[in-house]
């Protein structure tokens, strides 16, 4: 199993010094996330032979390997010529995960296009779901070709406001798709999302699953669905948080204790977000209740 940090709170660091700072936090893994100096959010890699040397160098230096590249593109935009240039942003960011020596990538099923180019930007109200699991197929016709000749793993991940966002249909999606390289990504901070069972959700990913993302988020419908209170009265904005473990409700004996019982041995990522006034001290303490759950439940 990969033991892994997503840096995205430590984002203000130079490039360079991240293997680094992973080190110091405990980790010998990096989940790369979008920055703007490497691979920036929805547009082209920003990334060059002298950028590669420095990070291949930097990772050495600190004994730190990366363990997944996480590109955002837009992939699923209706708006033909935006697809487009995700997958040939995709495509270049599968290059740089080789040159890396990267096997593994991971991403979200996507938001469709920009809000300047469509009438609708929210999938979930159910305007441009068809057309966003559209272009996403075509675009996956292109990338698993790539993907299995560059023996790249992508694994995906529904997110709140994709036009993929439960457990269901991603899973069979998935599984349609129908390639070794494509696997399931389960996000401990979208559970109440997914679902409300977390043993039952994990055994039914249990033939996909590859990744995990570990934070921990309140479950925004109980208490009536006043767990957050949102204002104005009425509004159709939902929440979720990425928190350090127990600042939540995510069932964390349920959730460790299946993913030994199901064998999983994939990548396990602390994927907090809301701490970046005290980072450092996150990153350590996801680090050790990690391992605590590990050394309790992987006898």
């Amino acid at each position: 199993m990969r033991i892994a940090i997503d840096p995205f709170m430590h984002r203000h660091l130079p490039l360079e010094a991240i293997p680094a700072k992973v080190k110091e936090l405990g980790y010998d893994w990096i989940e790369l996330s979008p920055r703007g100096d490497f691979l920036e959010w929805f547009k082209a890699p920003r990334v060059f032979p002298d950028r590669i040397a420095s990070l291949k160098k930097a990772l050495k230096d600190a004994d730190v390997g990366i363990a997944s590249l996480l590109p955002m593109y837009r992939w699923a935009s209706n708006d033909e010529t935006e697809r487009q240039a995700a997958v040939k942003h995709w495509k270049r960011a599968i290059e740089i995960a080789v040159e890396l020596g990267v096997d593994t990538m991971n991403s979200e099923f996507g938001r469709g296009p920009h809000p300047d180019k469509g009438s609708c930007y929210c999938c979930h109200t159910g305007s441009m779901i068809e057309a966003c699991e559209d272009a996403w197929w075509r675009s996956m016709e292109e990338l698993v070709p790539v993907l299995e000749r560059e023996g790249i793993q992508l694994n995906i991940e529904p997110h709140p406001e994709d036009w993929c966002e439960t457990i269901q249909p991603a899973l069979d999606i998935i599984r349609t798709v129908n390639s070794k390289n494509v696997r399931f990504l389960y996000c401990a901070p979208h559970t109440f999302y997914f679902g409300d069972d977390t043993r039952a959700m994990l055994r039914e990913a249990a033939d996909v699953l590859a990744h995990v993302h570990v934070g921990d988020t309140f479950n925004h419908k109980a208490s009536s669905g006043l767990r957050y209170i949102l204002n104005p009265p009425g509004t159709q904005a939902r929440v979720h948080q990425h928190l350090n473990i127990g600042q939540g409700e995510v069932p964390w004996d349920e959730f460790f204790g299946t993913l030994a019982e199901i064998g999983f041995d994939g990548i396990m990522t602390a994927c907090v977000f809301a701490w970046e006034d005290k980072a450092d001290q996150s990153g350590r303490f996801m680090r050790q209740e990690m391992q605590k759950y590990i050394d309790q439940y992987w006898k």
